[in-house]
């Protein structure tokens, strides 16, 4: 039962007022059949529409089977659309797109119904109408006969109480509208029918109920209904049910709708993707030129590492201070009126004394060494380097069977006056640390370690991709190395005779030539380069040229020919696996050696010195040096004379006289012997001369001896030895090589040392040269503005891709105005009429940007033939990357929600009254 009380409704336009309803008030039936006649203007659709709910009433209450709509809002009246109220329009009303199935399921969709059910009703509908093998055709292909009965099959799929029927006759021919009568007045007998018409004669025929209606009022009802106020029960305030579509409905309808448009749909989404063109061209040749950079960023940082030493000068605070040149540019604090002084060159001494630091580089190995360490973060693809100074030496035999060691210095025939003596001391004052003297070199020159890479692999790719392997292969293990050649494939020949590849006697004339002055010509040779692989070398840890004395203590061998040449029965053999030249665009081709080697040497001589037999026996006696068994450092002058004492007497004969002539011969006057008539020492035995010292021993002079401690026989300290003898703690790296991958990622760890440097002492802190951050410091500069420029063009496009797509958009609501309103009449909400165009304008943005993503790929094969003619190589590419390409597309999707949003907001907010009277 349907109770309209009162019910009034006014039309105000600008100052015009019109009333279309005035106090109306009529009770319906459940079951009846009613036509309401009356002249146009009347109000007769207008009450019409207050009934289905399309219209609001500015007063009164309609009462639907005792429930009051005085109160109900929007999504109120779209439910009781949905499941109360079935709509046949005059002129159908059917949505184009859709098949006459998907019309009739559209007021199911709403629902909630599920897809199986849906169809189902829709079909039994469809066939009630006798439609059921039309099911797939599209309104357009139908009679206007057959489309009104598609409306009434949608108007009753959904079991509505009321149906309502705006001159369903009016645009059909006098037959068909017989027919639609009829099946109207079949359908009034389960539910109420209410017909608005201007045929009187259809309406005597038909309906069992006629209302005349004129200027607002009801003149005349041919059967009212009465009801009993006093006996009814008053009316409530309370919903119908739920009106609800899916994102996949919503899609679907858009979707069949951009079906139907497919060149409109193609250029919509073609303009859209205009600015997603814009952006991925952009992004690609970004994307190359940040590649490019990144390349080069990382071949720099792996040819210019964060190098910490163990001990290092602040080149940075030299920089700071000034440089040299800063006592002729400073600032004039004085009159030019006097002599005044400089003390520039001092400050600057002082500067540069003060500048020489000591890395504790143990415990920053521990920090490194931290996975939780920051710094971590920003380590770069070839790691953290740990150096060792291992002390090695390398022997050959060149082609004459002469032993040569491979650092040169047995090239030489005269022996520097700072050779080792067999007992290990130095024969004349120190001049540094004993690794620094001949003979005593940490490794040979002329071989070097390669770069290691990550995951023990032995030779980092930074290494071997900057180099062609012309024969062999890379080493893999620790008694292989690798030739190096330079670009023309070749060798300096010094570096040849160094090697024992060409005779050291040959190098020998060479040089006596070149001292007589006389001209050289060198003959160009060359070696297969199997010959050159088959050439042997052999490696001698520095502790295995220490032999044990019979009382206990070492002496060094390596001036003993004999002995080094044993040696080399049970030295390591290095094989030659292969030669490397550089590429021709080798970015990183930093060997700077003949021969290179891998850091499995380096752990096979740290692990075989520290089981060696002097470090360990230096181990044990950390106050005694091993070589002379003389303590370190005595406190006392006294203790030095004892010392010296000691060790004069505890030399053999041959080092007594050596020993005796070297002193001797320092202290003579230039010219020869200190006294007319003495025997030459030159022409005395090696008994007569220990025989001299033996005697000198009987009373010596205590500040001679002094002298000759301080001078011959001072014994250096345990660090100094244990570093000669090749001893290396893997906790204590003599340098640490920290590569990075970008600058960005340099600045970063630089910070992560200074933030180290912050929570330690003084005495741990880290200094270092920033090599790479004094060459390039206006590279991140130059990247960064780069990036800015880029940024703004993407903005650019950005703003007019929104713009355009509200524009597309817009226009799309005003093309689909009539469809909102068919939407909103079976009961679709304000949040659903949003959604069916917020899903189009997903389906746009999702179209936009793929094709815009498959333009920028097609265009940037011509533009990257451009940039590499342009460049004269192929160094930069523009590419789209993948993840890129995806952003772009959701970027596309996002940015049509946006822009699609405000004209969506607009299509539902559309009065579904005036949409349906839109063609």
């Amino acid at each position: 039962m349907l109770q309209i009380e009162k019910i009034s409704k006014k039309y105000i336009t600008g100052d015009l007022e019109q009333t279309a309803l005035d106090e109306v008030s009529l009770n319906l039936r459940d079951n009846e059949f009613v036509a309401i006649l009356g002249p146009s203007g009347s109000g007769k659709t207008t009450l019409l529409n207050v009934i289905g709910g399309l219209d609001r009433y500015d007063s009164g209450d309609l009462i639907i089977n005792g429930i009051s709509t005085k109160k109900y809002k929007d999504r109120d009246w779209d439910s009781y659309r949905n499941h109360t109220v079935g709509f046949v329009f005059q002129s159908y009303n059917l949505i184009p797109h859709q098949s006459v199935l998907a019309n009739v399921e559209l007021a199911l969709t709403i629902s909630g119904i599920s897809k199986v059910d849906r169809k189902r009703r829709a079909t039994e509908a469809l066939e009630k109408v006798g439609l059921g093998k039309h099911l797939h055709k599209k309104p357009n292909q139908m009679s206007g006969g057959q489309m009104q009965r598609v409306a009434i099959a949608r108007a009753l799929v959904n079991d509505p109480k009321i149906l309502l029927a705006d001159e369903p006759t009016g645009a059909l021919d006098s037959e068909t509208s017989v027919q639609v009568m009829d099946l109207l007045k079949e359908v009034a007998k389960d539910r109420l029918v209410v017909m608005v018409t201007h045929n009187p004669e259809l309406a005597e025929e038909y309906a069992n109920r006629i209302v005349k209606v004129k200027d607002g009022h009801i003149l005349d009802d041919s059967n009212p209904f009465q009801l009993d106020s006093e006996s009814m029960t008053p009316p409530k305030h309370e919903t119908m049910g739920k009106a609800s579509m899916s994102l996949l409905t919503s899609l679907s309808l858009s979707f069949n709708n951009l079906k139907t448009k497919k060149g409109r749909t193609f250029l919509t989404a073609f303009a859209g993707s205009i600015g997603i063109i814009g952006i991925a061209l952009i992004l690609s040749l970004s994307n190359g030129v940040n590649t490019y950079i990144d390349d080069i960023q990382k071949d720099t940082m792996t040819s210019y590492p964060i190098s910490i030493e163990a001990e290092s000068i602040d080149l940075s605070s030299i920089m700071a201070s000034g440089g040299p040149g800063a006592m002729h540019n400073k600032e004039l604090n004085h009159n030019l009126d006097e002599v005044y002084s400089n003390g520039s060159t001092l400050e600057m001494a002082s500067t540069m004394t003060s500048s020489f630091t000591k890395n504790n580089l143990t415990e920053f190995k521990k920090f490194l060494d931290n996975p939780n360490s920051e710094i971590n973060k920003y380590i770069g693809e070839n790691g953290i380097i740990y150096s060792y100074n291992t002390k090695f030496g390398v022997y050959t035999k060149d082609p004459n069977g002469t032993l040569v060691n491979t650092d040169g210095s047995t090239l030489s025939d005269t022996k520097d006056s700072n050779t080792t003596m067999n007992n290990g001391m130095p024969p004349m004052p120190p001049m540094g640390p004993m690794s620094m003297m001949p003979g005593m070199s940490s490794s040979s020159n002329n071989f070097e370690e390669l770069l290691p890479g990550k995951d023990g692999v032995l030779a980092s790719p930074a290494i071997t991709d900057s180099y062609d392997v012309i024969y062999g292969d890379w080493p893999n293990a620790y008694d292989e190395v690798i030739l190096v050649l330079d670009k023309n494939n070749e060798i300096a020949t010094n570096t040849l005779y160094q090697l024992g590849i060409l005779p050291s006697s040959e190098y020998k004339e060479i040089m006596n030539k070149i001292e007589n002055g006389e001209a050289i010509k060198i003959e160009n040779k060359s070696w297969k380069y199997e010959d050159i692989c088959n050439k042997e070398f052999y490696m001698i840890p520095d502790s295995d040229t220490y032999v044990k004395n019979s009382n206990g203590t070492f002496k060094s061998i390596k001036e003993d020919t004999t002995e080094m040449d044993n040696l080399l029965n049970n030295a390591v053999k290095l094989k030659v696996t292969g030669v490397v030249r550089p590429k021709e665009d080798a970015k990183n081709a930093s060997i700077s050696s003949a021969i290179g080697y891998t850091k499995a040497l380096t752990d096979y001589l740290i692990n075989y010195a520290n089981e060696s037999e002097i470090v360990k026996a230096q181990k044990d006696s950390p106050t005694i040096n091993v070589l002379s068994g003389l303590e370190f450092s005595p406190n006392s002058d006294e203790d030095k004379v004892k010392d010296a004492k000691k060790y004069l007497e505890n030399l053999g004969v041959s080092d007594k006289a050596k020993f005796f002539k070297n002193i001797t011969s320092s202290m003579q006057p230039t010219g020869g012997s200190s006294r007319p008539g003495a025997p030459s020492i030159s022409t005395m035995s090696e008994a007569q001369l220990a025989g001299m010292l033996d005697e000198y021993l009987k009373s010596p002079d205590n500040d001679t001896l002094l002298k000759i401690y301080d001078a011959y026989i001072s014994t250096g300290t345990y660090d100094e030895n244990m570093s000669d003898f090749g001893a290396v703690s893997l906790d204590a790296p003599s340098s640490i090589n920290i590569y990075t991958d970008s600058f960005e990622n340099k600045e970063n760890i630089s910070n992560a040392i200074k933030d180290y440097n912050a929570n330690v002492s003084k005495e741990d802190q880290i200094n270092y040269t920033d090599y790479i951050g004094l060459l390039l410091s206006s590279v991140t500069t130059i990247i960064n503005v780069i990036s800015y420029v880029l940024i703004a063009f993407v903005a650019v496009s950005l703003v007019v891709s929104s713009i355009m797509i509200g524009i597309i958009t817009f226009i799309s609501v005003m093309k689909r105005t009539k469809e909102i309103g068919i939407l909103r009449a079976i009961g679709a909400s304000k949040h659903n009429i949003s959604q069916v165009f917020n899903a189009e304008t997903l389906i746009i943005g999702l179209c936009s940007g793929v094709l815009g993503v498959v333009i920028t790929l097609l265009l940037l094969i011509p533009i990257n033939s451009i940039i590499h003619a342009v460049l004269g190589n192929d160094t930069v590419n523009a590419s789209l990357p993948f993840v890129g390409a995806i952003i772009l597309i959701i970027l596309s999707v996002i940015l049509t929600l946006i822009g699609g949003f405000i004209p969506s907001k607009k299509a539902a907010k559309k009065d579904p009254v005036i949409a349906l009277r839109t063609e």
